[in-house]
């Protein structure tokens, strides 16, 4: 595995580690500054598709989607490829679903700068596997929606998309405190959604799902608390859920991705760190893009923080680091194996990528081919996203 650095190629070339059996590694090309939260596609064809948002900086409305593609046999991610570009608004958070007819969904975000609480969801489809998209149009109009994890196609045919709602109390600037999650149904290929919503879900975000073999669903979550990675079942199709309950995993109000291998094993890429002992915090995602008078918002809510019935307010800035991955072979109960694929400071007292001060791995995401390749793609530094391709054994190694 590689060590901390400060100087990234992101030439887009497979690299084979010379220390590692099967661990391939590269960092995808793009010319932005920053270059945040991916996701990946594996096709049919086998060539796999990685989705993320670049600009200056996570907030500002120059961060926009883009997309490069590893055609199945090469060495080298192509070019980055813009789709999508509102001047007004820092579009981000993209996800990619390929529908059973084989259309292709590109997923995303668009907020007023700073303002999660304003963002709406946007998508694009295209019919000849992502090299020409349709128009853009708008799917969620509600002020403070957001998406991270990729809709499902559930057993009877419905499409399951996880969102969370980015929620400000009156007068107050958002901080997270109150985000909760809920599940987006449709019976129509996408053209109605019913709502459903995740009870007592405060805090528990970028709700992830996963089909088990025994019928079940499966949902991990992200906390705001920087605690634990939650979970949820569901036993009918998904629209009721239990109340999610802590696990053994840590988190750092950041993001996971778990997804089912082809041997029913679950694969989850985590940061392995929670706000335990974490003694530097900062007062939001966003609070080096605020204007003065966010700021005196910010500053008062932090000296008088909000915070839930249980005493607890967003935790931001723990570290981001190491880069795990774990395998669990009971349906998500237990994850007995664990394997750092990335280690370092992980810092994230900032999301400065200009001056080369952020140093955290994040955001990840893991699918596998029919191959049975492990392809996982995080953020490096917020300067880059890397990609690794491992196997099952290598992770349990």
């Amino acid at each position: 595995m590689s060590n901390q650095s400060t100087t990234i190629v992101a030439d887009g070339k497979l690299k084979m580690c010379p220390d590692e059996l099967e661990h391939v590694e590269a960092y995808i090309p793009s010319g932005c500054i920053q270059n945040h939260a991916s996701n990946l596609l594996v096709l049919d064809n086998g060539d796999l598709l990685c989705t993320w948002f670049g600009g200056t900086q996570e907030g500002i409305a120059d961060i926009h989607i883009y997309l490069s593609r590893l055609k199945k046999g090469q060495k080298e991610w192509s070019k980055a490829v813009k789709l999508s570009d509102d001047p007004a608004r820092s579009e981000q958070n993209p996800i990619l679903f390929r529908a059973p007819d084989n259309k292709l969904w590109l997923l995303y975000t668009a907020q007023k700068s700073g303002n999660q609480d304003t963002a709406i969801v946007r998508y694009r489809i295209s019919e000849d596997e992502g090299y020409s998209w349709g128009p853009i149009e708008t799917l969620f109009d509600q002020p403070g929606t957001f998406i991270r994890q990729p809709i499902v196609v559930l057993d009877n045919g419905d499409w399951l998309l996880p969102v969370f709602y980015c929620i400000t109390p009156p007068g107050q600037k958002w901080t997270g405190n109150k985000d909760i999650s809920a599940v987006k149904i449709s019976k129509d290929q996408g053209e109605s959604w019913e709502e459903y919503e995740v009870p007592n879900s405060l805090g528990c975000v970028h709700m992830n799902i996963e089909k088990l073999d025994d019928g079940t669903l499966l949902a991990l979550f992200r906390s705001r608390w920087a605690d634990h990675i939650y979970s949820s079942r569901s036993t009918d199709y998904g629209k009721t859920w239990s109340e999610p309950i802590p696990t053994q995993l840590p988190n750092n109000n950041s993001s996971i991705q778990f997804t089912k291998l082809n041997n029913g094993h679950l694969a989850l890429v985590f940061n392995n760190m929670n706000a335990d002992n974490c003694t530097e915090r900062r007062l939001s995602l966003y609070d080096e893009i605020e204007d003065e008078e966010d700021t005196d918002i910010l500053s008062a809510n932090q000296d008088t923080p909000e915070k839930d019935d249980e005493g607890r307010q967003a935790f931001w800035g723990a570290p981001r680091a190491p880069m795990t991955v774990a395998i669990s072979e009971d349906g998500g109960r237990t994850w007995p194996y664990k394997k750092d694929i990335e280690i370092g400071d992980g810092y994230a007292m900032t999301n400065n990528s200009k001056e080369k001060l952020n140093r955290e791995y994040s955001y990840p995401s893991i699918k596998q081919s029919a191959d049975g390749k492990i392809h996982i793609a995080f953020t490096y530094f917020r300067q880059a996203i890397k990609y690794v391709c491992v196997s099952e054994e290598f992770i349990k190694s």
